[in-house]
């Protein structure tokens, strides 16, 4: 068994310095394996890579996808390694195994295709942390096409398990997704994640935290009464399709390779190849404006006009600079609370729990009274209310008549130990931090006129004209 597990590795290497003469294959058959091992000593931010297969790129300008084998050192530095099998288009990583569920090992990441037609990864101790469940389906072997779908057929070619079935935060070209799947991104350190959703009646971008669930973003089919079926990335864009596969709306962008769900702005891009600049770029964003992202700020923080953050102060020591998600949602557990109600400001985040038909002040007894409400809205038109649990994704807006966003806060804390009138305090801080902006312009125009004023009086007065004679025409 060791002599073969040599083989194979030896094997690999030999299709690994073979691609760069274009000759490594894009399949692996039943019965192969590959080991991939750790440094001797722990090393952090390791990454060790080793490519099992890969496309052709249909064009020599542009990269192709490459399967690999991928050791990293663990985000808590506590000695292990996460071990996965990654899709790469290029330098960009399309997919992982370990999306989801993360497997670690301490030294070894061994990947196999038993001969019963099961992928599996394992620890050095034969502890599987993954696998495909594709045993006793006639599986023949493991290819990669031309779409980056990875994928394990039989003996005609039919698939038995892909990878375009399991997406995780990108979506290739040739993709599609259906009301069942989603993508999903989810921040370092954080316990929320963003998620990309087919819904019947539109696509939307999703912040989720704990029961908590709002939208931020969405997109409707052009044809009014009809139903998303599922959506599709085309060369020309991303493409929505009713019950009977007839597009209804399309989000355009030419020469799309892949669409991304980020996972620090949560913000949904498409990515063209620039040969010019020998890298991907997003040549369409959902979200343009970094104040309509829902973590433009922390917590409690207000994206102002400048792009800068304010702070509603509802912690004791009136520093909202270090409030994280998890901070911010126990705050919102004190169910003594008092509501304040902030103007020029208002929410990026909708489908909250909404009661209609009700007057400003019933809706502010109605977040106060339940615990579960951080913050509440109200529109003076609709009669509508619309509760929610975090108090996130506020910028500031200019005013408009009849529309109020309320923010619930432990009773004895005031937003300023200045001034008790709230609603001042807060006005001034969001509109001061734009009003000191403002004045550094002004500032830097007044110097630059008074420099300029300066250097002119300072230059020698010109010679003077040569004087005409008089006419003396009678």
């Amino acid at each position: 068994m060791i002599m073969m597990m040599k083989f194979y590795t030896f094997t690999f290497l030999i299709c690994l310095f073979s691609k760069l003469q274009g000759h490594c294959k894009s399949d692996i058959s039943l019965g192969n394996s590959l080991t991939l091992t750790s440094p001797l000593e722990y090393t952090p931010g390791f990454m060790g890579k080793a490519y099992i297969m890969e496309t052709e790129s249909s064009s020599t300008r542009e990269p192709g996808f490459k399967a690999a084998l991928t050791m990293e050192s663990s985000d808590k530095d506590d000695g292990r390694y996460l071990c996965s099998l990654q899709i790469f288009l290029g330098d960009v990583r399309v997919w992982s195994s370990g999306h989801y569920s993360k497997m670690y090992v301490s030294s070894k990441c061994i990947i196999e295709l038993t001969k019963d037609g099961d992928l599996r990864l394992k620890s050095s101790n034969k502890h599987v942390g993954w696998r495909s469940g594709t045993s006793g389906q006639d599986v023949e072997r493991l290819e990669i096409q031309s779409t980056g779908n990875l994928v394990l057929v039989d003996a005609k070619n039919l698939i038995k398990w892909q990878s375009f079935n399991f997406p995780t935060d990108v979506m290739l070209s040739g993709q599609k997704l259906d009301v069942a799947t989603q993508l999903t991104s989810f921040p370092n350190d954080s316990t929320l994640f963003y998620s990309f959703e087919v819904l019947r009646d539109k696509i939307a971008l999703f912040l989720n935290l704990n029961k908590l669930k709002y939208s931020y973003w969405e997109y409707k089919p052009i044809e009014k009464n009809t139903t998303v079926n599922f959506v599709r990335l085309g060369l020309k864009g991303l493409d929505l399709f009713d019950d009977n596969s007839h597009r209804i709306g399309r989000i355009e962008q030419p020469l799309i390779r892949f669409l991304a769900l980020g996972n620090r702005t949560g913000n949904l891009g498409l990515y063209s190849y620039k040969p010019e600049k020998g890298k991907f770029e997003a040549t369409f964003q959902a979200v343009s404006d970094t104040c309509d992202l829902p973590v433009a700020c922390k917590p409690y923080g207000i994206c102002t006009f400048s792009k800068s953050c304010s702070c509603i102060k509802v912690v004791s020591n009136g520093d909202c600079s270090s409030i994280n998600v998890e901070e911010a949602v126990s705050v919102k557990r004190l169910c003594d609370h008092e509501m304040v109600e902030l103007n020029g400001v208002t929410t990026v985040l909708r489908n909250g729990t909404q009661v209609r038909n009700i007057s400003k002040e019933r809706c502010e007894e109605l977040c106060k009274k339940d615990c579960e409400c951080g913050a509440a809205s109200y529109s003076v038109s609709g009669e509508s209310c619309v509760m929610y649990g975090i108090v996130m994704g506020v910028k500031q807006i200019e005013r408009v008549s009849g529309l109020s966003y309320m923010v619930k806060i432990p009773k004895g804390v005031r937003l300023s130990d200045e001034k008790p009138n709230v609603r001042k305090w807060v006005v001034g801080l969001v509109g001061g931090i734009d009003g000191f902006v403002i004045l550094l312009l002004l500032s830097g125009f007044a110097f630059y006129f008074i420099r300029k004023r300066r250097k002119s009086l300072s230059l020698p007065p010109p010679p003077p004209l040569p004087q005409q004679p008089a006419n003396t025409d009678s």
